[in-house]
Parts: C-alpha cells; structure tokens; sequence
C-alpha cells in the first residue's frame, strides 16, 4: 500500500448463507487520501455491502480490506479503523440515539473515551462545520431529514475521521435535504481533505465525483472519471443504470450529428458548448 492510498480493497468477495449467495465476486478497489468517489449501481449489486466491509461490520469472506493500513479482518483493529473512516447510513433516524443534538453529537466521544475538556470544543466546531450549531439544544425528532442527516454527519466529524462513507444517507430525503447533505460533505472533503465514499443511485450527485465506481451483480464494471463514465451511455443502460439528464442529450445530440464533447454533464456545461457551436468565435 502506497503513502497516499487510504482504503485498498484487493479481490474481496463477500457471501451470505455459507457462501450461497454471493454478493461481491473479486472486487479490487483502490481509494486515495482526499478522494471523492461515487459508488454506483441498481439494488442488489453489492454496494452496502463494500460499504459496510469499509468500515469493518463486515470482513470479507475471501481477500482483504485496509482502510489507513489496518487489516479490517484483525478484531484489535476494529476500534481504530472505525475512528478514521465513520459511516453514514441511509436512515438519520436509525443513527440518532439522544434526545438533545449537542449529547448526540457527544455520543461517539464518549464511546472513544474522550475527555470532557476536549470532547466540548469538537462537539462546536463539528456543528458549526454541517451549519446546525443553532440547534445544539433542539430536539433531533423535531429536525427536517436533512437537519437530522447533518447532525449524523456531525457525530461523525466530532470524532475527526479520515474518511466518511455515506450509504445512500440522501436516498430517503427531498431535493433539499439531499442538496444540504451533499454540499456539507463536498465541503468536508474540500476544506478539510476528508476522504469520501459516496453511494448514491443518484445521477446528478454522481456527477459531482472525482472519480465514479459502477457496481453491477457484485462485480465493478466501470471505475472512471464522471465524464468517462457517463459518456458511455448504452453501457449504463445495458445495466439497467441512467445518466445525468445533460449527458443524455449530448448522446442523443451526437447521434444526431451535433459535434459535442462526450464530457458534458451539466446544464452550464452544455449550454457553453452549444453556445459555441452557434456563435463561433471569429
């Protein structure tokens, strides 16, 4: 494992029912410090799985995770991996355990057993960091879904990982709260380097990665930058997957002889280049 690679997957499979049922089938995956990956794929395909081999809950049935050069199969070393990569899971209200944010936010310090002198401060500077330090005194069960997703990532935060891995923690949540969420983790991984594991089954956040991986039955099909993944349209449909909405017409429009880069993803982006093809610079 090199200085910069944070989380080596090296041909893991993982079954269920005594080996099964097979979920991941060889997996290899390589994850670097500061990276924002996307993991992608329909339901069923093994992406909650690899999530939770991340982060330990899981150990693979064959092969090997390291997540910051720990073994996730050594049980010694199960705390520690836990401390630097912290997960997200689909459903806030599964992960909120207090009746106050602040003392939910201190729940994973007082489990690593930080001091109270040291656990106040991070407890601030982690609600300040998702933007709902003006709820540290409010009830979690009267936050929207996107509050309380917030607060999660904050309990997260408070306990300084290197890595987040956030299983499909929008999936559940309206147009607003996914947008709050993903901008505070995009923040996160700017500002502050944090590492990122993003499954989604949402395009347009896909899009938003340094890197996509596509996940199709237990196996990764794709592992490429967003443009080089979503520019091959008919391999995402062959697998019962959808492209962002912008992608899906530079297709449509190149198929009909428009001369537009495979790279667009974005309104802005596909505006700039029709733009150019009708007013060509002189």
């Amino acid at each position: 494992m090199n200085d910069r690679t944070q989380i080596l997957v090296d041909h893991v499979s993982y079954s269920y029912d005594g080996g099964e049922t097979i979920v991941l089938d060889d997996v290899s995956l390589d994850i670097k410090a500061g990276e924002f990956v996307a993991v992608l794929g329909h339901n069923g395909c093994g992406k909650s799985t690899l999530a939770k081999l991340l982060n330990g809950l899981y150990v693979p049935t064959k092969g090997s995770v390291h997540v910051c050069g720990m073994d996730t199969a050594d049980d010694d070393l199960v705390l520690p991996i836990r401390q630097r990569a912290g997960m997200i899971f689909q459903n806030p209200d599964n992960q909120i355990v207090a009746s106050i944010v602040k003392e939910d936010v201190a729940f994973g310090l007082e489990n690593l057993g930080i001091p109270t002198e040291e656990m106040l401060p991070r407890i601030e500077s982690a609600l300040n960091s998702v933007g709902m330090i003006q709820f540290a005194d409010s009830a979690p069960h009267l936050l929207s879904g996107g509050q309380k997703q917030r607060v999660a990532i904050a309990g997260i935060i408070a306990m300084q990982p290197n890595i987040i891995i956030a299983d499909e923690s929008t999936s559940m949540l309206d147009p607003t709260g996914r947008k709050d969420v993903l901008d505070t983790v995009k923040m996160l991984n700017r500002q502050k380097g944090i590492t990122v594991v993003w499954i989604t089954h949402f395009m347009e956040e896909a899009a938003q990665a340094d890197r996509i991986v596509v996940m199709n039955e237990g196996k990764i099909v794709a592992n490429g930058t967003p443009g080089d993944v979503f520019h091959d349209v008919e391999k995402m449909r062959a697998i019962h997957l959808d492209v962002p909405h912008m992608a899906d017409l530079s297709h449509r429009l190149r198929k009909a002889g428009m001369p537009l880069p495979e790279s667009i993803l974005t309104v802005d982006e596909m505006a700039k280049e029709v733009a150019a093809l009708l007013c060509p610079s002189k």
